[in-house]
């Protein structure tokens, strides 16, 4: 159980909880034991009825009273086991609720190489399938295992001081099932773990099938799909049943054992009764005490299964949390940014392809000034927005921003004074409203309304039936790729930040809307230092400075007269866009 000593600081946030909760559990199985003594008691009496030992009308009373305190001990026994879930389930509820915030906390200050290397489908399940299985842990675990515990000592020291002999029969079967059950637990914890890793595999297919539906359709893919399915669900089937054929073991051994031990009471408390060492009513105290066994027996084995969940669980949780994140935020007061972006030498190559992206990357730009990169597919545009983010840090070379290393700025205070636009515009699935306000939470319905007409997607958003309550498709799917581009855009005006980064956001609009979104943009970001990235002349041609990329490095850079004066290769762009156009 070693990977869930993570849950212990949870235990001691919950402690007064979890103690109170302890204490209501063994005084509700405490008043559960009162009935088999006052059983005991009344069958005596009716023996002693039967032999003239008592008369009638004190038998009667006898049973009155013993009938009376049965029932109340039944009543504060559930009572207090009505109390004893309120407390200890209600804790597993707080450490489901804290354990989830933890996880989803950590995934969001992971680098995007994390995000590279695991599938969605698989972080999903161990937020929500392997959280759920964790808390059953933290909850009816520690509840029936105190239960259990307590209702062991007691019954078991009350056989003792009733009837030794009985005891020592009865309680046979019990270290069989002790090695029993570690045995089957062993097998148990294996086949959990292989079916949390199962789970996490449908998930992620059921993911990825479900955000590519369009492409599925496209190619007619259905009929593999299916297939691909059916395979999981068979593979998901046997692998289930594997650890359904060993937790079926469980219930009939301990049914097994209890009846067992039901016989030896009965057989060795009958030749005690009938050598008159013991009365009628301990062989039925006994038989009531064998039974309230049942269920902790019974119990021990549902909860090693639990547990052997939970671990599994735990662990695949852990192998995520135990992953630090290589961008840090070294500086804890915020830090105020102008805009100034200074690149030095700057070389990266990303970790998870060894692709080398930038090469001796130089260039600056002013507060205020806007610098537009060019180059091919693959040529390292997009690289450079996002280490001006800091989604990454540099391999060699320096990023300044205000003279400041960038390292030494506080993260939070540098993405906040960012407006980012990426090529593939992604929209929640909510109003088109509340996916502008995202850029600024408190905006107002007016200045939303304003950017989107700077955004030139007001007019398309008027269009529809309830225009900016208009409720988005996943991924913003109910727009089309220009609308998503321009809603972004939107997003990232209402933010008014320092810095824009516009990354190819508007290759998928028109020619004459993509000049009249730059005109707007223009003067939302007079005084705003921008870097658009783009594959268009027109979207760079009225930039301060323009730098034109080639396998990571810089073969052009000049403003939009200089570069069309110069063979080369934003020359031959330019010339070969200007006559599409015409």
């Amino acid at each position: 159980m070693k990977e869930l000593k993570h849950l212990n600081k949870y235990f001691r946030k919950y402690w007064f909880k979890l103690l109170l909760g302890i204490i209501i559990t063994i005084v509700a199985r405490v008043f559960s034991l009162i009935m088999p003594s006052y059983v005991s008691k009344s069958i005596n009496t009716i023996n002693a009825l039967a032999t003239n030992v008592l008369d009638k009308a004190e038998a009667k009373n006898l049973l009155f009273e013993y009938i009376l305190i049965i029932i109340g001990a039944a009543v504060l026994s559930g009572l207090f086991t009505f109390l004893m879930r309120q407390t200890i389930i209600n804790v597993s509820r707080y450490i489901e609720y804290d354990l989830k915030n933890e996880v989803f906390d950590h995934y969001q200050i992971l680098n995007l190489d994390f995000y590279k290397r695991n599938r969605i489908g698989d972080l999903m399940n161990r937020i929500s399938e392997d959280v759920t299985q964790v808390r059953m842990y933290g909850g009816p675990v520690i509840m029936y295992g105190i239960n259990t515990i307590t209702t062991f000592v007691f019954v078991i020291s009350l056989m003792f001081i009733k009837a030794p002999t009985i005891a020592f029969y009865t309680l046979i079967p019990l270290p069989i099932l002790s090695v029993l059950i570690y045995q089957i637990s062993r097998i148990i914890h294996k086949r959990s773990t292989k079916v949390q890793e199962y789970l996490s595999t449908l998930s992620t297919f059921a993911q990825e099938s479900f955000s590519g539906i369009s492409v599925i359709k496209a190619y007619g893919l259905e009929p593999q799909i299916n297939r691909e399915v059916r395979k999981l669900a068979l593979e998901g089937k046997e692998t289930s049943m594997d650890l359904a054929k060993v937790n079926a073991w469980f219930f009939p051994l301990m049914i097994l054992l209890i009846g067992i031990s039901n016989i030896l009471v009965i057989y060795i408390g009958g030749k005690q009764y009938i050598n008159g060492e013991i009365s009628l009513g301990v062989i039925a105290e006994f038989i009531l005490y064998v039974n309230m066994l049942t269920w902790p027996v019974a119990v021990v084995g549902w909860l090693t299964s639990i547990v052997q969940r939970a671990e599994a669980s735990q662990k695949r949780i852990n192998e995520f949390l135990k992953i630090k994140p290589h961008i840090k935020n070294e500086v804890s007061s915020p830090t105020p940014i102008q805009g100034k972006i200074v690149f030095k030498n700057v070389s990266f190559t990303y970790e998870d392809t060894g692709i080398q992206a930038l090469d001796d990357v130089s260039f600056t730009v002013n507060t205020g000034e806007t610098l537009a990169i060019l180059g091919k597919t693959g040529s390292g545009k997009s690289t450079i927005l996002d280490l001006v983010a800091r989604l990454y840090d540099v391999n060699e070379g320096k990023i300044l921003l205000d003279d400041n290393p960038i390292e030494t700025l506080n993260l939070n205070s540098l993405r906040s004074s960012i407006g980012a636009v990426p090529q593939d515009a992604f929209l929640f699935s909510d109003t088109i409203e509340n996916n502008i306000r995202f850029g600024k939470e408190e905006a107002s319905t007016s200045e939303i309304i304003a950017v989107a007409k700077d955004a030139v997607v007001h007019e398309n958003i008027v269009g529809f039936a309830k225009q900016y309550d208009t409720v988005l498709g996943e991924r913003g799917i109910t727009l089309s790729g220009g609308q998503k581009q321009r809603v972004s855009i939107a997003r990232a005006l209402i933010k008014d930040p320092k810095i824009y980064l516009f990354d190819d956001c508007l290759s998928a609009v028109d020619t004459e809307t993509e000049e009249e979104i730059l005109k707007n943009l223009k003067n939302a970001s007079a005084e705003k230092t921008t870097l658009i990235v783009s594959h268009r002349v027109s979207s760079a041609k009225n930039a301060d400075r323009i730098i034109v990329l080639e396998d990571g490095k810089i073969i052009q850079e000049g403003t939009h007269t200089e570069l069309n004066n110069r063979e080369g290769y934003y020359q031959q762009l330019y010339q070969d866009q200007l006559t599409e156009k015409e």
